[in-house]
């Protein structure tokens, strides 16, 4: 069998699990979500092993099929800006602010502690608390929007957060870098990446906000077939790549902006209907089930199982204790805090990227790097049911969990476009 045919095989048997994952678990009154999510640690090494079976023999197979996830992620995200608006976003700066920066902070602080309670030299203990604080919010991202929830505020305060916890975290990382490697410039390296965060932010928006809208009525009215829709690609993987190599930020940042900067033109509706067709139809859940592909639970090592529990333990209540106070400074209810804490606890592929870098440079070892895996797949996992379980709590008389309500329809799919993505 050629690689190609290979290729075919593996996505056929990913869309087909995911999408019967995904109907069960909506049934069972889970997002669907977490469906995928098992569905893909089923199909991966740690029990099927999909893309290694004996008629698979290319070896790129699973690389191949992780990328194509890693298209699914911006598209991901890029969904999600489109839904907001700028100026929704911005009114919650504050919050945002807060709950980003306390998120890091005291995960951070935590996970540091407990790598030196675990005999962990400085720099190991140090970039226990970086994995700890990173986030990822596309598996977040996914549940609020399934749950109809992503334009209340504590959506907007959840994304929003995550953008000031991608920034700080990779200050702090380069930081550790710049300190412990050597290589990192000292100070003048740390203000270059200060700076350039800034100047692609900047740019970016620059852009986003005066140049796209003229930009895509210009190329909406060309004789092109999906102009529009094939513009936004053009720009959404343009802002991703920007994102990395220009401001040394994560992709999924950069996805992000590009969708709040098309929502704000006139082609909006048809560019989001076009990709989300792209999107639910294959590359989401090839996503979902490609972090199941890359974990094979039958390497974790039993002896980091005291270690396991207790960062399983502290990243959840270091997310939402941190990121829940820091939106309870910025006028959120209790119950608005809690939610927005919960959704900043999935580590996601931005821990394992973190975790891969400390591995890189020495500062993980593999045993503690099984116990990091571990708690990126409950973080991941646990999440989608907390956050169905918060929003379906009633929300004290009086509280604004669902302020921007005239904006709440508006959006574009119902839940069955979500629970059957």
């Amino acid at each position: 069998m050629s690689p190609f045919l290979q290729l075919i095989f593996a996505l056929l048997a990913i869309i087909l699990f995911a999408k019967i994952a995904s109907y069960v678990s909506y049934k069972l009154g889970q997002p669907s979500v977490l469906g995928e999510l098992l569905v893909g640690i089923l199909l991966g090494p740690s029990l099927l092993d999909l893309t290694h079976l004996p008629f698979l023999t290319d070896a790129h197979l699973t690389e191949v099929v992780i990328q194509l996830g890693e298209l699914g992620v911006l598209l991901l995200m890029f969904i999600a800006g489109l839904e907001l608006h700028l100026s929704e976003l911005a009114k919650n700066t504050r919050v945002s602010a807060y709950a980003g920066v306390l998120g890091v902070i005291l995960p951070v602080g935590l996970g540091y502690g407990t790598g030196m309670l675990f005999g962990f030299d400085t720099p190991s203990a140090i970039f226990l608390g970086l994995i700890l604080g990173a986030t990822s919010v596309s598996i977040s991202a996914q549940t609020l929007m399934e749950l109809k929830v992503l334009r209340t505020r504590v959506g907007l305060g959840l994304l929003g957060a995550a953008v000031f916890d991608d920034i700080l975290v990779i200050l702090l990382l380069s930081t550790v870098l710049a300190i412990f490697s050597g290589d990192g410039g000292g100070l003048a390296g740390i203000l270059l990446i200060f700076l350039r965060i800034a100047g692609y932010l900047g740019a970016s928006l620059a852009f986003g906000l005066w140049a796209l809208p003229w930009l895509t009525r210009r190329v909406a009215n060309l004789e092109i077939s999906q102009a529009a829709l094939s513009l936004a690609l053009v720009v959404l993987f343009l802002y991703g790549l920007t994102a990395e190599v220009m401001g040394g930020m994560a992709a999924i940042t950069g996805a992000f902006l590009a969708g709040l900067m098309f929502g704000r033109t006139p082609e909006k509706e048809r560019i989001e209907r076009g990709v989300r067709s792209l999107a639910y139809s294959l590359f989401v859940p090839v996503f979902f089930v490609s972090i199941g592909l890359g974990i094979n639970l039958r390497e974790f090592n039993p002896q980091s199982l005291l270690l396991l529990l207790v960062i399983v333990i502290i990243g959840v209540l270091g997310k939402i204790l941190g990121s829940g106070l820091g939106a309870l400074l910025g006028g959120f209810t209790r119950l608005e805090a809690l939610q927005l804490g919960a959704g900043m606890v999935s580590r996601g592929e931005v821990g394992l990227i973190v975790a891969a870098i400390g591995m890189q440079e020495g500062y993980v070892q593999p045993a503690e790097f099984s116990a990091v895996i571990g708690m990126v797949i409950i973080t991941t996992l646990i999440t989608p049911p907390m956050l169905r379980n918060l929003f379906a709590k009633k929300q004290p008389a009086g509280s604004s969990t669902n302020e921007p309500q005239s904006h709440q329809s508006e959006e574009v799919a119902d839940v069955h476009d979500h629970a059957h993505s």
